[in-house]
């Protein structure tokens, strides 16, 4: 169309304006030929709230007159209405400027969407406001989802970054870029985010936990406060994610880019440093940062500048620890952590040393200014040195060294670029540990790269940090044009229509002016290297060589400035400061200072400054003032090293498919959604996003595929000219009748490509068509209704002439019977009213005669009751007088009498109790105990000479190291021209003379020990003395009275035998209580006897000069823990093994051990109370034997021989690990035979310490042979002869002990020959070829293999033997149970009575001999088989002798057997009754397991009876409890529940099998109830279901386990089911469109993101998903699933259903209107059908998509002021944010349809803060899950009427009974 035909009246025009950048006008004139002038009509709705107070007259001109003097000055067209909010500018109409700022608005004030897309890029506008769009929900929405099904993310441009990157395996890059503020670094944090939650791994330790803990370190070092922003990134990064090739996060790297060093020394107004020091100070109180000196961040100088130090809202505490925990996240050592904090606080106080002016030309430190020493201290550097080189510096000439002084200005710069230098070195160091930290050890397939880097800037004064950033922004825009540019053609190509080349913006004339040869930059390098180069002269070189280029101007005014025309605008470039921030120097006096520090990492910072090999950091270099000949490699500049880093992030970006995210900051207040469209449109221009518009609007912007043009515009088309079939060939018969001009359309193989404008055209033809056409509707609809309301009306009047009439003839005839009626009321009223008075009357005269008459006649009563009960009362008093005193007489005389007998039995008890304490064996005890203190009194002397020993012991170590000092003085002497052995020597004599100072301390920290461990021995000795004498006084009192009674006894021995018990009874509880008394003085002497001991061997360990833990006299005392005659045997069965020599299994077991004080105490005890029970065994009299407590007593010696088998066991398994032990020691004594001589002072010190336990022993040994007699009647006792024995094997023990060591001194001395000896005795004296080929270390290792080889043959031979015996032990195990069990029966039958006892053992005789019988019956028929069948083997055979054969032989084998069992006769037995069991082995029960759960197939399954698995199964636990069998049960019920896990586990992805158990877990679990015997799970039993229930288990505790499988069954069928549909839901209900010619498709505007698509993506629709309910139906009522738990199931399926489907309508603007709400609120109604027709209805599962049908009729309801409370009511199942969501993305398809207006918005947002629970979440939470349960549901089938299939071949597994 032509300008004449577009520019008509009423045609809406953009305006240029000063304030608000463009103007919404509408002409009120047409538009005829240039030049003219042109009505217009300002649209005052276009002007916001915000717009306002920028331009007050606004409000007042309405109409104006605009002067066109070209035809190329006409205004911009607006598009259609329909068009605006799109979610890609592209897809407007017309393409330009105020569009895409109108669109932007329109999308961010009113609609809170701060993501639009532009073609490939993303613009994100920055909310300033906490958004619930982020949460994993959004992500998991977002994942795995088209970017043109979505509503525009960054997580939609992250998630087609990793598909095009899985799919086309391409490495991938998204470039964010803005200006600060803007939202840069969020924006890579989220999508970071995004690849580390889709990328996930298990393995490397959750990489992406790495890759997400480096933000929070790098946004403390690397993120300041600034005026536009709180958290503005000062540097740039670019990281790689890597991916394995299963598409998971491996890895990470991180480059950055020019660090902004000069906030650490300075920060404007209202700005902060980095985010770390105001961390660091706000923690000052934590331990680890007290000895940093921090004060709050006002005192420092480097944090106080900016005036404003808190950030509202960041608690910089917190920050801090999250920091710290980020940096232990990434690998990094405490002791590094507190390092860095530790630098960067020095720099904090760098920053307040204050410098002095000094006489002018020189300055100084302040004297007393504690920084300084503070700074110096944490930096680890001299002070001197600091203060005196940061006050001057060092001049070299060509033939000396000359020292200047530097003014206070020069020092203080001096001390500036200290500080930067530190801290960026800091800053680089720290990158370098995330990356070695975020490294991957697997292979690295692809990569996504983020770069985050600042966005195009320009200020009042641009320095050389605006200069280098505008530069990489020139380079990005380069490749953002050619992209763009590429992806254009490539379109066009593929669709293969003809264009025509497109002229875009080339910014490379720019790009050479910067980085060509001899271009800005070298100017700068080569300004650099002159001695005297200024900022002034550079800048004149500048307008020398490049005046005349056409990005280069020279300023008005100013000669050291210059202005670069870049691709965003014109800026200005102070030259001052360009060459030392290029140079980035600091003084070398300054890095040798810092190399010189104390702390390795200070050093390592400034280590080698040459071979910093990172090229994309700013290198600081030390300034050399000298002549430029003295520098032999010049170093590179800031300008030169970023410009190589530049070139390979270029390089990078290139060989990657780039992704764009450019971040909008809408105003400078950061105020919320508040939108300026001066600020905005500066960004735009910046960053390229005008460019892409004004690229696309050049060729075909709007793009439609043919099915979507026809379906939109075939109202325009008339009849002939449509061809269903064909949509290509029906668009081209159409669209040339509709525009005339070919070259404003192409036809393309599935696109029709139309140029700017013309897709608003054919929307003003359409609305024109549908407008004519709706008015021809409606004058045929106006029309009809009038005639209609004219008939309605004439029939209306008729009628109501006709009622009238006959309602006037009804109300008379009404009077008259009215007043009829009136008459006859009248009259039966009056004689009512006569009657009732009279009635009245009459009644209250009659109630007043029976109350006077009642009353007299109660009087009466009253009185002679009176009477009657006076007479009893007294009768009553006189009796109870006289029992009282009966009753006081008779208590007196009671109680005299129990006064009396009380004092007499208590005489006599007294009596006893002497008689009682007075035994003999007392005496016994108390003798033990006296042996006892006497040895314990011999054993505390022989420990005071054992301490004395060691003293001297020390002292002799002493004397031995001082002669190893004068050795080793006379080998340094020797060897003094080693300079470096001699440094070695000193330095182990000094480590020997600390050692000996330390061992000096410790020997006299041992001594104190045990002065004070001796002090409380003797105490505690005092006291049992003295509690010794007391009872010997009680004793000998005992005894005296024990003779007294013995003579009453004698002469009251007639008494009563009853009163003899009770005084028995006494006499034993009074006897227990004294062995309890005596029991604890034993354990208590025994506990601090030990606790002596260990305290010994704990000295001895800390003596030892090696620091061993462990001697060979230790081994020996080891064993003295365990003495008796069954350990003898145990040694003698394991005799035979082989192994020979120090510390081996033989040696140990051989050797017999003497006994402890322990076990001895416990063989005098047991000696003692032999005798005394001997002693005492005439004094009681005799009785009959106590079968039960014999019994009760056997068990319990087995029970003491069981405990002593497992302290024999464990005792065995200390030996191996002491065996284990001793070979470490072996091992690492053998490593260190390089230090002979101190060798040989450790086995001198062991042999020592052998000889005298050797002595200790002795003496031990003689004083207890002198305190204790063995000897009895001149004969050796037995205890006596053992403990001699095992002293004589100790003493050979010990002796071969000794034997050892000195073989192994001998053994070492042998070793110990020097190489120098070696080398004089075969090699000539030439020590160089002693180890010329390493032959010593080959043979050591090749020795050190035969012996480990030798040391694994051994334990392997161990192991099999140890095999073995633990194979006898279960044996020996199994029979003692069993004769345990016999016990206890015995036990039991012996309590019975004799009945009982009769009963009970005819009972276990009867079980016992079916069981036999059972058995030898199966035998019996085993072996019965098994010989017919070789007898005719062996006939068959005989026949056929022949080779290869053997399938004939089978099959006749088959036949005989065949016809012998027709022949021979047959046996009828009677039908047998079934008890409902299944018999099964022991050893059978993996495999009836594997056949019945885990190879059982679904489909075989299908043809038996429901549940019979189950049946099954219990079917053999009944048999369980009917044999009494817990332990066969408790395997058997485990093993079924491990198959059942075991394979719903290894086919989770098989509904069939997933469904089967499940079923039949139900069913074992309602079985299970039903047979438990309880009376709730009884009542719909039959008697005979009655008699199977379980009799002797009660299973309730498995019943719940039972429970918890099929709930975790349950959830794999659930989530089988939501996998399977998943898919479908979508496109089911939100895409499918059922109802014919409703349609709310609009064209996506999407360019060039088809791209990642699957091409095989299946097709899903409503049929889909209604075939996989029924297939799920289908599956769930085959296997007999419980009713109730489908209901479950589908309820949980429509809830995901209703669920994901509202998230993705969340998320989907163009899902949003009036048609869709109708085909989605359609599509649901097939879905509530389905559940009737399947009788779900009642499942609750149509109330789960209450939310999304509610949904759908918000979409569909109107939406004006006046329906507010209708629709508030309406969705009372969505939250607040979800119906606000709706009616933003409510977009209207059509011109007819209304938009939704804000006030409407805001009156919804204020009606439903009235709700009681507001929820806040925008998403379903589609893992929320309904509790499951399992209604019981008893079976009628009777286990005796289950048969088994010969399927499952259960033959020779069970046994039917």
């Amino acid at each position: 169309m032509s300008a004449v035909e577009l520019y008509t009246k009423g045609a809406r025009v953009w305006l240029p304006d000063p304030d608000v950048v463009w103007r919404g006008a509408e002409l009120l004139e047409d538009y005829k030929e240039a030049p003219c002038k042109l009505k217009v009509h300002y649209e005052e709705g276009e002007i916001s709230l915000q717009d306002l107070h920028l331009h007050q007259k606004l409000a007042k001109e309405t109409e104006s007159v605009i002067d066109i003097k070209d035809k190329t000055k006409l205004p911009h067209l607006r598009n259609p209405d329909i068009l605006i909010g799109e979610n890609d500018l592209t897809s407007l109409s017309y393409l330009n400027e105020p569009e895409v700022l109108y669109n932007l608005k329109v999308r961010f004030e009113e609609r809170n969407i701060i993501y639009t897309y532009c073609g490939i890029v993303l613009v994100a506008i920055n909310p300033y406001e906490q958004l619930d769009i982020y949460n994993n929900d959004i992500i998991q929405a977002y994942s795995g989802q088209d970017m043109g099904a979505m509503d525009p993310h960054i997580y939609a441009v992250a998630e087609e970054a990793y598909k095009r990157m899985s799919r086309f395996e391409q490495n991938q890059s998204i470039i964010v870029s803005g200006e600060s503020g803007a939202g840069k670094t969020v924006s890579a944090k989220y999508a970071m985010r995004y690849f580390a939650m889709v990328g996930g791994s298990q393995a490397e330790t959750q990489v992406e936990k790495k890759v997400l803990a480096s933000n929070p370190i790098m946004e403390a070092i690397g993120n300041a406060k600034t005026t536009r922003n709180d958290n503005s990134s000062r540097f740039g990064k670019y990281i790689e994610i890597s991916f394995s090739k299963s598409n998971e996060i491996v890895g990470a790297h991180m480059r950055t880019y020019l660090l902004e060093k000069s906030r650490v020394v300075f920060q404007a107004k209202d700005e902060r440093n980095y985010h770390v020091f105001y961390q660091l100070c706000a923690s000052r109180e934590l331990p680890e940062l007290k000895k940093f000196g921090l004060m709050p961040a006002e005192k420092f100088y480097y944090t106080s500048q900016g005036k404003n130090p808190v950030i509202d809202g960041v608690d910089d505490e917190k920050e801090y620890r999250t920091t710290k925990e980020a940096m232990k996240m990434l690998g990094l050592s405490e002791k590094d952590i507190n390092m860095i904090f530790q630098i960067f606080s020095a720099v904090l106080h760098f920053g307040n040393v204050k410098i002095n002016e000094k006489d002018g030309e020189s300055s100084e430190m302040a004297p007393k200014d504690p920084s300084v020493g503070i700074a110096c201290k944490l930096f680890g550097v001299d002070e001197s040195q600091m203060r005196t080189w940061i006050c001057n510096k060092k001049i070299t000439t060509v033939g000396e060294t000359l020292t200047k002084p530097l003014t206070a200005a020069q020092a203080s710069f001096a001390q500036d670029a200290l500080s930067k230098c530190i801290y960026s070195k800091l800053f680089d160091w720290i990158v370098t540990q995330i990356n070695k930290a975020l490294v991957s050890q697997t292979k690295l397939h692809r990569f996504i790269g983020v770069l985050d880097i600042y966005g195009f800037e320009t200020f009042q004064i641009n320095s050389f940090e605006q200069f280098c950033i505008n530069y990489a922004n020139e380079k990005l825009q380069q490749i953002f044009n050619m992209h763009v540019f590429k992806l254009e053609q490539e379109e066009y190509v593929k669709e293969a229509i003809e264009w025509s080349f497109i002229d875009y913006y080339d910014n490379q004339p720019c790009i050479d002016l910067i980085e060509a040869k001899l271009g800005i930059l070298d100017l700068l390098d080569e300004e650099c290297k002159v001695p005297n180069g200024s900022d002034k002269n550079w800048c004149q070189k500048l307008y020398g060589k490049h005046l005349k280029h056409s990005h280069f101007q020279k300023p008005k005014i100013g000669m050291e400035s210059f202005i670069i025309l870049h691709f965003a605008d014109k800026v200005t470039y102070t030259a001052k400061g360009f060459l030392d921030k290029n140079r980035d120097a600091v003084s070398e006096e300054h890095v040798n200072i810092m190399k010189a520090s104390e702390y390795e990492l200070v050093a390592e910072l400034f280590a080698d400054l040459e071979s910093d090999a990172d090229a994309s950091k700013g290198r600081v270099q030390a300034l050399q003032s000298g002549p430029k000949g003295t520098s032999k490699k010049m170093r590179k500049t800031v300008g030169s090293q970023f410009r190589e880093s530049l070139f390979l992030l270029m390089t990078t970006l290139n060989s990657t498919s780039p992704h764009y995210i450019r971040c909008i900051k809408p105003n400078d207040l950061k105020a919320a959604f508040e939108f300026e469209p001066k600020r905005a449109v500066e960004q735009l221009r910046a960053c390229g996003v005008l460019e892409t518009i004004r690229i696309s609007a050049a060729g075909f912007p709007s793009r439609w595929t043919y099915p979507e043009f026809f379906q939109r515009y075939r109202v325009l088309a008339i009849s002939k000219d449509i061809n269903r079939k064909d949509f290509r060939k029906s668009c081209q018969n159409v669209l040339p009748k509709l525009i005339q001009d070919p070259d404003k359309y192409r036809f393309g193989k599935t696109k029709i490509f139309f140029r700017a404008g013309q897709v608003a055209y054919l929307e003003k033809l359409r609305a024109d068509k549908l407008r004519a056409c709706g008015i021809m509707i409606q004058k045929h609809v106006r029309g009809w209704l009038m005639k209609n309301k004219y008939q309605k009306l004439r029939i209306s009047v008729l009628g109501v002439q006709r009622y009238g009439r006959g309602l006037l003839a009804r109300r008379y005839a009404q009077h008259l019977r009215e007043t009829r009626a009136a008459t006859t009321i009248q009259k039966h009223w009056r004689g009512y009213k006569t009657r009732k008075s009279f009635n009245r009357i009459q009644k209250a005269v009659v109630k007043l005669q029976s109350v006077i008459r009642g009353y007299f006649g109660r009087k009466d009563f009253k009185r002679r009751l009176y009477e009657h009960k006076t007479t009893i009362i007294q009768a009553r008093v006189r009796a109870y007088l006289a029992r009282r005193q009966y009753k006081r007489v008779i208590y007196g005389v009671v109680k005299i009498q129990g006064h009396f007998k009380r004092r007499k039995a208590k005489a006599e008890l007294r009596q006893l109790k002497i008689e009682a304490k007075s035994m003999d064996h007392m005496k016994n005890v108390n003798k033990g105990l006296e042996n006892k203190i006497i040895q314990l009194q011999q054993q505390l002397d022989s420990k005071k000479k054992v301490s004395t020993d060691v003293i001297h012991k020390q002292e002799e170590t002493i004397k031995q190291l001082e002669t190893e000092k004068e050795k080793l003085l006379i080998t340094a002497s020797e060897a003094a021209k080693a300079s470096n052995k001699v440094t070695e020597l000193e330095e182990e004599l000094a480590r020997l003379r600390k050692e000996l100072e330390q061992e000096r301390g410790e020997k006299q920290d041992l001594i104190s020990e045990k002065q004070l461990l001796k002090n409380k021995y003797d105490k505690e000795v005092g006291q049992l003395q003295s509690e010794n004498v007391k009872i010997k006084a009680e004793l000998d009192e005992s005894n005296r009275k024990l003779k007294e009674q013995s003579k009453i006894a004698t002469v009251a021995a007639g008494g009563d035998q009853q009163k003899w018990e009770e005084q028995k009874l006494q006499f034993l509880s009074d006897m227990e209580s004294e062995r309890q008394h005596h029991q604890r003085l034993v354990k208590e002497h025994n506990r601090l006897l030990q606790r002596f001991e260990n305290m010994q061997g704990e000295m001895q360990m800390l003596t030892s000069p090696t620091g061993h833990k462990r001697t060979p006299s230790d081994i020996s005392m080891i064993s003295l823990e365990s003495v008796s005659p069954d350990d003898k045997k145990d040694d003698g069965e394991e005799g035979e093994k082989e192994d020979q020599g120090y510390g081996t299994e033989k040696k140990k077991r051989q050797a017999p051990v003497p006994p402890s004080a322990s076990s001895m105490e416990k063989v005098m005890k047991e000696a003692t109370a032999e005798k005394t029970d001997k002693e005492k065994l005439p004094k009681v009299p005799e009785a009959g034997i106590d079968v039960g407590l014999m019994l009760k007593l056997q068990n319990k010696v087995k029970s003491l021989e069981k405990e002593r088998d497992q302290l024999r066991a464990k005792l065995e398994g200390l030996e191996e690990e002491m065996k284990q032990g001793t070979g470490a020691f072996s091992e690492s004594a053998f490593t260190t035979l390089k230090d002979n001589a101190y060798f040989c002072l450790s086995m001198q010190e062991l042999e020592n310490e052998n000889d005298k336990l050797k002595r200790e022993c002795a003496k031990l040994m003689e004083s207890i042979a002198k305190t204790t007699n063995f000897n009895k009647g001149g004969k050796t006792t037995a205890a006596g002869k053992e403990f001699l024995d095992q002293f004589e094997a100790m003493t050979d023990e010990l002796e071969r002990r000794r034997e050892e060591c000195l073989q192994l001194r001998a053994l070492l001395a042998e070793k110990s020959i020097s190489t120098h000896s070696v080398a004089k005795q075969s090699y000539g004296g030439q020590d160089n070829i002693v180890n010329e080929d390493n032959e010593l270390t080959m043979a050591y290792k090749s020795q050190r293999d035969i012996i480990r080889l030798l040391e694994n043959q051994l334990q392997k031979a161990e192991g099999e033997l140890k095999k073995k015996v633990g194979d006898y032990d279960a044996e020996v195990k199994e029979l003692r149970k069993e004769n345990d069990k016999q016990h206890k029966l015995i036990q039991q039958s012996l309590s019975m009575t004799p009945d009982a006892k009769i009963e009970a053992t005819m009972q276990h005789e009867i079980t016992r001999l079916t069981s036999e019988n059972l058995d030898l019956r199966e035998v019996i028929d085993k072996q019965a088989d098994q010989i017919r069948k070789l007898k005719k083997m062996l006939k068959v055979y005989a026949k056929r002798m022949k080779d290869g054969e053997a399938a004939e032989i089978q099959a006749e084998l088959e036949k005989e057997e065949t016809k012998s069992v027709e022949n021979v006769a047959q046996i009828k037995h009677r039908e047998r009754n079934y008890m409902g069991m299944l018999e099964y082995k022991k050893e059978d029960e993996g495999p009836l397991i594997k056949v019945l759960i885990l190879d059982l197939k679904p489909k075989v399954t299908s043809a038996f009876l429901p549940g019979l698995p189950a049946y099954l199964l219990f079917m053999c636990v009944r048999h369980t409890d009917y044999i009494n069998d817990d332990e066969k049960v408790r395997s058997f019920l485990t093993s079924t529940i491990n198959g059942i896990k075991k394979v719903v586990k290894k086919h989770h992805d098989d509904l069939e099998r997933v469904t089967l158990w499940l079923a039949n877990t139900c069913r074992f679990l309602h079985t299970l109830k039903q047979y438990s015997g309880e009376k709730q799970f009884q009542t719909e039993n039959t008697p005979r279901q009655n008699e199977h229930c379980l009799r002797n288990f009660d299973l309730a505790e498995y019943r719940q386990v039972f429970s918890d499988l099929a709930v975790w069954i349950y959830q794999t069928l659930i989530k089988l089911m939501e996998a399977t549909i998943q898919p479908s839901i979508v496109s089911a209900v939100l895409e499918h469109e059922a109802i014919a010619g409703l349609t709310g498709s609009k064209p996506s505007g999407l360019r060039g993101r088809s791209s990642s698509r699957a091409e095989d993506t299946p097709e899903h629709s409503l049929d889909t998903l209604m075939k996989s309910m029924n297939q799920f139906v289908r599956t769930l009522t085959q296997h007999a699933v419980d009713p109730e738990l489908i209901k479950q199931i589908f309820r949980q399926l429509y809830y995901f259903l209703g669920a994901s489907a509202l998230n993705n309508l969340l998320l989907r603007k163009d899902m949003c209107n009036w048609s869709k709400g109708m085909q989605i609120r359609y599509n649901l109604s097939h879905l509530e059908q389905w559940l009737r027709d399947n009788k779900l209805q009642e499942s609750g599962a149509g109330n789960t998509l209450e939310p999304i049908v509610q949904a759908s009729q918000l979409l569909q309801a109107r939406k004006t002021d006046a329906d507010v409370d209708s629709v508030y009511e309406m969705c009372s199942k969505l939250t607040a944010p979800q119906i606000v969501k709706i009616l933003n993305l409510y977009t209207p398809v059509d011109e007819f349809e209304e938009r939704v207006p804000i006030s409407f918005i805001r009156k919804i947002q204020q009606k439903l803060k009235e709700r009681d629970h507001v929820e806040t979440s925008l998403l379903m939470d589609l893992k929320f899950s309904y509790s499951v349960t399992f209604p019981f549901n008893p079976s009628k089938i009777a286990l005796e009427s289950i048969d088994i299939p010969e399927q499952l071949h259960l033959g020779n597994l069970v046994t039917r009974s």
